[in-house]
């Protein structure tokens, strides 16, 4: 994976000196920054490794079509968009069904599976969805149904709503789900992967 390679002695002007040489901005790259231990006579310096996001997203989906190729799904096309270091990829094959899996459970193997490849390649975690078809704008309008009903539950019987387990782009479909609904408040708990929701009342009128 192509990246961009600075040494010096400050992080901050190595990062400026990076941004500038990229004519980007920092949501568009990610920074992996090491200290290198000089001889006796030489003080130390920093070395700041720049990846640009969109390059991991095309790495990432190239990595993807070859699994997806091995598993005999062919990609008819695909979407790419990277916000805020996000990376959104969207594929759509010839057996949709079989890459997003019993509820999404295919897709999520595979978001996961890409995630640890960079990592074993770049030691950084991407922040990766992937969708297939219109799979995750499904999922999210279930999950808001989902949510408003168990808000207006807990604004009800005043008791406490644990939901399922849920990764943190769910959570946060959640959380912005319920942000304006009064009476109740939602909290997240838990360690990943194992982090979840819970619906509280609250006293706002």
């Amino acid at each position: 994976m192509k990246y961009e390679l600075l040494e010096g002695k400050n992080l901050d002007d190595l990062k400026q000196e990076a941004l500038e040489k990229l004519n980007c901005t920092e949501n568009d790259v990610i920074f992996l920054s090491n200290n290198i231990k000089k001889n006796l006579f030489k003080s130390d310096v920093i070395q700041l490794k720049i990846y640009r996001v969109s390059d991991i997203a095309d790495y990432i989906k190239s990595f993807l079509i070859e699994v997806l190729k091995n598993m005999n799904i062919n990609v008819n096309s695909y979407e790419i968009k990277v916000k805020e270091k996000q990376i959104y990829i969207t594929f759509h094959s010839d057996k949709d069904n079989i890459l997003i899996g019993r509820d999404g459970k295919n897709l999520k193997a595979l978001e996961n599976y890409a995630k640890q490849f960079v990592y074993n390649k770049i030691k950084i975690y991407p922040y990766l969805i992937l969708n297939a078809s219109n799979y995750k704008e499904k999922q999210e309008s279930y999950l808001i149904k989902l949510a408003k009903k168990i808000a207006y539950e807990v604004r009800s019987t005043k008791h406490d709503v644990i939901m399922d387990n849920m990764n943190s782009y769910e959570r946060r479909i959640i959380h912005n789900a319920l942000s304006d609904i009064k009476g109740i408040t939602t909290i997240s708990e838990g360690i990943e992967p194992n982090r979840h929701i819970i619906v509280k009342p609250n006293d706002e009128k």
